[in-house]
């Protein structure tokens, strides 16, 4: 059957596992600090960008719906949601958002009414790639979030018998600063063999 078939590359081109968020990678090196990663989830992450556009046409006469030449890109909606099964203090803060660490006691978070662009934190998600996953080259897929805001409140559900859970969603923002720039990106790095490796 000609076309019941599939890439022979396929096994080199799979995104495995679910993978881990984290404050900051640089792709350049593909390694993962410890104290970057900010926390342990269940059930994988969810990430969507989705386009929103104007259809300068609609209202011509005689125009068709979606002309391309006619289509304009308004913004970009870029979320990243799921649900962590562990929490410290660093990331209850980055779940509330617009909050604070009291600086006389180091446990307590506190929700404040004014947004500040601090606030504002760059989000990675990183997962493996490729049939070569080894600790030094193994490749990745890696989502870059920018000026990520916990959007979606804090959330704890617990249960009997049950590990509390921490649903969130990030949302990415432009930056006057960048106004050009998407406020996302994504690497993808095939592995490569590990020395020693035949």
């Amino acid at each position: 059957m000609k076309f019941t078939r599939i890439p022979e590359t396929t096994f080199q081109k799979l995104q495995l596992n679910a993978g881990i968020l984290l404050s900051d990678f640089t792709p350049g090196t593909g390694t993962v600090e410890e104290e970057d990663i900010l926390g342990a989830t269940s059930g994988g992450v969810n990430f969507v960008a989705t386009p929103e556009f104007s259809d300068f046409g609609e209202d011509i006469d005689n125009a068709p719906v979606n002309v391309l030449e006619l289509k304009r890109l308004d913004s970009w909606e870029v979320t990243m949601s799921g649900t962590f099964v562990t929490v410290d203090v660093n990331l209850a803060k980055t779940l509330v958002g617009i909050a604070d660490i009291d600086t006389s006691d180091k446990t307590l978070v506190k929700p404040r009414n004014d947004l500040l662009t601090t606030d504002f934190k760059d989000i990675w998600w990183v997962g493996d790639y490729s049939d070569k996953t080894g600790e030094t080259n193994g490749g990745f897929v890696a989502i870059h979030m920018l000026n990520g805001l916990s959007t979606g409140g804090f959330q704890l559900q617990s249960g009997n018998k049950e590990k509390g859970q921490f649903e969130f969603e990030f949302t990415g923002h432009y930056s006057l600063a960048e106004q050009n720039r998407v406020p996302f990106e994504v690497y993808i790095k095939a592995g490569a063999a590990e020395v020693g490796d035949s």
